[in-house]
């Protein structure tokens, strides 16, 4: 650990202060559960740092756990390397060991886990064993139209990451860059086939898994078509 006389006094204080708030704040387990630009990436930092939870992102998780050469990394990284799928368990094995982090005291944020109702039911044993349980489960839901048209408008300057959007935010002059006058272009992950593909694989994998926490009532359904400021609204009124 660094010495604390190195680290400066305005990062003690406001880490302190931090942590002075985060004391009164509730534990919190969430889940979030939406279809690829239902605003997900936007809502969890907000949330995270609104009720001091950790976020956990597997594919995260799963890259440091290997190369930490953590014994789940390790087995991870043998099946990578054979190219076959990480195992249910071992990713709850990862998921778990984050938990023993200071960071996840208060709770966590998992995002993009679990993806089927094996995942899921996996998830709750292991929190069974740990005294806890999946506390609310936020549902982005959005029409596949709304998510078509928000997805592939979407255009990017590749060496600024300056992004526009056909119809919300486009540039002064169609395909180029406002600054450079560089073409822009698509993400890969942005044309109508890639989503579809994508939307695909979400109805029929995920959206069981959402009614699955519904039978259990925990369950939130956010209308993530709105304009981000109206979810977060919504998120809190959800969680307070």
């Amino acid at each position: 650990m660094s010495d604390l006389e190195d680290v400066p006094s305005v990062d003690l204080m406001s880490e302190l202060l931090r942590r002075m708030k985060c004391e009164s704040k509730p534990d919190k387990r969430l889940i979030l559960v939406g279809p690829p630009g239902s605003g997900k990436g936007t809502q969890s930092p907000i949330i995270k740092d609104e009720y001091c939870l950790c976020h956990l992102a597997t594919g995260d998780m799963l890259r440091a756990a290997v190369s930490a050469k953590t014994a789940l990394g390790i087995k991870a990284k043998e099946a990578m390397e054979k190219g076959e799928l990480v195992s249910d368990d071992l990713v709850v094995g990862i998921i778990d060991d984050a938990l023993k982090k200071p960071s996840c005291q208060k709770g966590f944020i998992l995002d993009g886990f679990p993806r089927t109702v094996v995942q899921a039911q996996k998830l709750d044993e292991m929190l069974g064993k740990r005294g806890v349980k999946v506390d609310k489960v936020l549902n982005f839901a959005i029409d596949d139209a709304i998510l078509e048209e928000r997805i592939t408008g979407r255009w990017i300057h590749p060496s600024s990451g300056r992004s526009y959007h056909t119809k919300f935010a486009p540039p002064k002059v169609s395909g180029v860059d406002d600054v450079t006058g560089e073409p822009l272009i698509q993400r890969k992950d942005d044309t109508a086939a890639v989503l579809k593909s994508r939307l695909e694989a979400f109805h029929k994998q995920t959206e069981p898994v959402i009614d699955y926490y519904n039978n259990k009532g925990v369950v939130a359904n956010l209308q993530a078509e709105k304009p981000p400021q109206e979810v977060t609204s919504e998120v809190k009124k959800v969680l307070s």
